[in-house]
């Protein structure tokens, strides 16, 4: 079953992870989601599969530096902002089938393997 990663090269989180996946015989679709970020249907596909809502994979820093007002969202308002700032979103994301896993730490990915 393929695996996808929504990767940020610039993060050592996101670096470790995808190491961590190619270590355990993984080599994953990349999808450096700064350059290509999800639509809103692919990001709610992905929040169905971590079972969180689009609040959980916030960045509050970037969040609030991008001037998302996470509190006064509402899941799906929150969703679209995300995909118009994706630095906002939580990385790296690793999808495999039904099940997905952020990468905090990264250990946390092999859960779904």
């Amino acid at each position: 079953m393929p695996v996808t990663i929504y990767h940020n090269p610039r993060c050592s989180k996101s670096r470790q992870t995808l190491e961590l996946l190619r270590e355990h015989g993984v080599e994953p679709k990349i999808v450096e989601y700064l350059d290509n970020p999800p639509t809103a249907l692919e990001l709610k596909d992905i929040l169905t599969k971590l079972s969180k809502p689009a609040a959980a994979i916030v960045r509050p820093k970037e969040a609030a530096e991008d001037g998302i007002d996470v509190a006064n969202l509402d899941n799906d308002a929150l969703i679209e902002a995300l995909c118009a700032h994706p630095r906002a979103i939580e990385r790296p994301i690793v999808v495999k089938g039904d099940k997905a896993a952020i990468g905090r730490p990264p250990e946390r990915v092999l859960d779904i393997l």
